[in-house]
């Protein structure tokens, strides 16, 4: 890169001395014996150069007195440490070099003598910032304003030996730098007083208030260079990693890798980032190409047992960074150490992340010559971990928060059991998205689950609900004949003995059954041909008065209709919804403390639900029969608890009602997939589709040959299609019975075939709803 050329600035820049020469008069009584014999012999050098007094425009005067030069700047610069300083004298602002260290002549200059690398805060900015300070020193040496310019100047730099970037602050010393006035000095008016405090940070305003041409700037500063490389990139490490993508794309992540390389000094260094989700290990990035021997070469998503006993391991468990002189010098290898073997790793350093205690991830950095780390180096391991451990909770929270997006889009809610299961197909997802590729997600299907299925029926709902919409309506009915016929009576109207004759038609219609149309039609006539008419007959009488404001004061302020039955009904209906669906859901509860298990619910007129066990639901894939069984023994007992709770519910309730309780036995295994269209699971395969034909027709199921019901109030009908399953499901009630739960003999039955299925059979059995243990277990749930 080119050098800063001088003529870019706009003040006369001057190399003078005089500035040192006159504090070196000043102070010599200060300085001693020693003090004055060197100043005396300086200002013998300096009467035989009397040109050293005055500007030095050519700059070649220096190297025909290069004693007295060395001299000069011997008193601002320590001839002890002039070969191990980085410092140097120049023409102060235009960057023009008198005499600088060996060391600053390496790092800084080029072969032309012109600064080398490119200001941190971009050229621009740097010349802005020079010109500021020489108008500062002329606002406060001529106009007595003070301001203060406090700013880094830093240059990034190649270093000569590796190539990599090197920050050098550079710190100005300005002690014998003068401005000197060409021609008349200008006066401020208030005015151009005021703007210049307004602007001081604008040289454009202060160029056209005090031109630069009215100015020159004599002597010389010094330039101390300090290091700050590993502040400045700990600095931008923490600035990068704010940026998500600094970490999940590859151009992003190459900056990183860079910034360490240069921070450990290591040219071919290769970093690595992995974050830990659940049983996962996921490679976030690499700053390299991944090869076919690469542990993450066929996915970046790996199971954590892949490292047990790696160096991977070893860090984390030790929860300090793990350094590697020479890993072909390990003696304890797994398969990862042999891939990066393979990948031409000798040195290695892995920092566990972690957050509140908890491991999220590794950095590791890794290099293919030996030796390549060492203690200090890990020292600086550890203090870049904490920020890189924030970068990777980000983007987890960043992933989850985007898992659950894609989840919420494709799926809406989704039950706690099969959770990791969506996470796992939407990350991936995600993750194929990221690397540019297309993507849907993919089919999620469990295997050989098995189906527990149960239902709580509301006995006769269907009628008490049409018993109710009669009543209302033959209450409403009557208050409007009873207005018709008290109306007739203070004026016999033909018209009003018509209506009376309709809204008798409609009433003794009603009574004899209520249809599915009724309501809307009854409702429909007496809001058309009945309550306009009230605004009229209210003048006939006071005995008709007083009918409307009866018939207006049994409607329902919301509907405009009589509701009382229709409300206690459907009131009642979900009072006991909501108490045996909260027992359920207690219930439900602590069975998935057990067992992780698939559960779904609804209510309608009671509740049913719909459970799913197996080992492809869990995401260790362990299961055990024995949960299977006691699950079935699990529904069992429920349905007693709801049967006792529904009994003891009906002393609240306006309308008493009764449930009927129905189990369906399966113990064939099916599959179920998650319809991303319909956003549910379904059975998948035309076999298991049976299940879902039987489970939507068996709760009106007939017992054969008998005209009842198969389901009955305070009974539990458990059915089923093989003869092992009616062994197992009579041995469960048998048991049940023995510890109070049931009572009475069980019964053993037919199921009257149903469209598209045949040969179920049931086994029915009596609730105790007096058991104290059943009421025990309820009670345990609900309070």
């Amino acid at each position: 890169m080119n050098g800063i050329k001088s003529q870019e600035y706009p003040f006369r820049c001057v190399l003078s001395f005089k500035p040192l020469i006159d504090y070196c008069q000043r102070s010599k009584g200060s300085w001693g014996e020693m003090g004055i014999f060197f100043m005396e012999r300086l200002k013998k050098m300096l009467d035989e150069a009397p040109e050293f007094y005055g500007p030095i425009e050519d700059l070649s005067l220096l190297g025909r007195h290069e004693e007295l030069v060395k001299s000069l700047i011997s008193l601002v610069l320590s001839p002890t440490s002039w070969e191990t300083d980085t410092v140097g004298i120049f023409v102060p602002f235009n960057l023009q070099p008198v005499y600088v260290s060996p060391l600053f002549r390496r790092l800084l200059l080029n072969e032309e003598g012109l600064m080398k690398g490119e200001a941190l805060m971009g050229e621009e900015n740097f010349l802005r910032g020079r010109i500021l300070r020489a108008y500062y020193l002329i606002l406060e040496q001529y106009y007595g304003i003070r301001q203060k310019l406090e700013y880094p100047i830093v240059r990034v730099v190649p270093d000569p030996e590796t190539g990599l970037d090197l920050h050098l602050r550079i710190k100005p010393n300005l002690q014998f730098v003068e401005v000197h006035q060409r021609g008349e000095l200008k006066e401020l008016s208030e005015d151009e007083k005021a703007r210049l405090m307004e602007h001081l940070a604008e040289p454009e305003v202060l160029r056209e208030i005090l031109p630069p041409e009215n100015f020159e700037i004599h002597g010389f500063a010094t330039f101390d260079i300090v290091d700050v490389t590993q502040s400045e990139l700990l600095s931008a490490l923490e600035k990068n990693l704010i940026d998500e993508e600094s970490i999940f794309s590859q151009t992003g992540f190459q900056g990183l890798q860079q910034n360490l390389r240069t921070l450990f000094r290591s040219p071919g260094l290769v970093a690595g980032l992995s974050a830990i989700q659940g049983d996962q290990v996921m490679l976030i990035n690499v700053g390299c190409e991944m090869t076919s021997s690469s542990i993450f070469a066929d996915s970046r998503h790996l199971p954590i047992s892949e490292f047990q006993g790696s160096v991977y391991e070893r860090a984390a468990t030790g929860n300090t960074v793990f350094r590697i002189r020479d890993l072909r010098e390990e003696t304890r290898f797994t398969r990862t150490e042999e891939e990066l073997v393979k990948a031409g790793v000798r040195s290695l350093m892995i920092a566990p992340l972690t957050y509140k205690g908890k491991l999220i991830g590794t950095l590791d950095i890794a290099s293919g010559q030996p030796d390549e780390f060492g203690p200090i180096d890990v020292m600086m391991m550890s203090q870049i971990a904490p920020i890189f451990s924030l970068a990777i909770k980000r983007a987890l929270d960043e992933i989850d928060h985007s898992v659950q997006a894609i989840i919420k889009e494709k799926c809406t809610a989704v039950h706690p059991a099969v959770e990791w299961r969506f996470r796992k197909a939407a990350f991936q997802h995600l993750d194929r998205l990221r690397m540019g590729q297309a993507s849907e997600m993919e089919p999620i299907i469990f295997r050989d689950l098995y189906p527990l299925y149960g239902v709580s029926d509301v006995r006769g709902s269907s009628f008490a609900r049409n018993q109710a919409v009669k009543d209302d309506l033959e209450d409403q009915l009557r208050h409007a004949l009873r207005i018709i016929e008290l109306a007739g009576q203070a004026k016999p109207l033909t018209v009003l003995e018509e209506l009376g004759h309709r809204l008798r038609r409609e009433y003794e219609r009603i009574d004899s059954g209520v249809g599915s149309a009724d309501e809307a039609t009854v409702v429909a006539f007496l809001k058309r041909d009945m309550e306009p008419l009230f605004s009229h007959l209210r003048s006939f009488s006071p005995e008709v008065l007083r009918a409307i404001d009866d018939y207006e004061g049994i409607l329902d302020s919301r509907l405009g209709t009589v509701y009382r039955k229709r409300k206690e009904f459907e009131e009642s209906v979900s009072l006991l919804n909501r108490r045996i669906s909260f027992y359920l859901d207690r219930e439900e509860t602590e069975a998935q403390s057990v067992f992780p298990h698939y559960f779904e619910k609804h209510q309608t007129d009671g509740v049913d639900y719909l459970m799913y066990a197996g080992a492809s639901l869990a995401e260790d894939g362990s299961f055990n029969e024995m949960y299977l069984e006691n699950f079935r023994l699990w529904q069992i007992m429920v349905a007693c608890g709801i049967g006792w709770l529904s009994e003891q519910l009906k002393k609240e309730l306006m309308v008493p009602l009764d449930t009927a309780h129905l189990i369906l036995v399966n113990h064939a295994p099916l599959s179920i997939r998650f319809r991303f269209d319909e956003k549910r699971f379904d059975v998948d395969g035309a076999y298991d589709i049976r299940y879902e034909i039987i489970k939507a027709r068996i709760d009106k199921a007939m017992v054969k040959d008998r005209p009842e019901r198969l389901t009955q109030p305070g009974k539990i009908a458990l059915v089923f299609s093989q003869p092992k399953e009616g062994r197992e499901t009579y041995r469960y009630l048998e048991f049940l019975g023995s510890k109070g739960y049931l009572k009475g003999d069980l019964e053993s039955l037919d199921v009257e075939e149903l469209p598209g299925v045949q040969g179920l059979k049931a086994l029915r059995a009596s609730i105790d709803l007096e058991s104290p243990v059943i009421a025990e277990r309820v009670n345990r749930m609900i309070k």
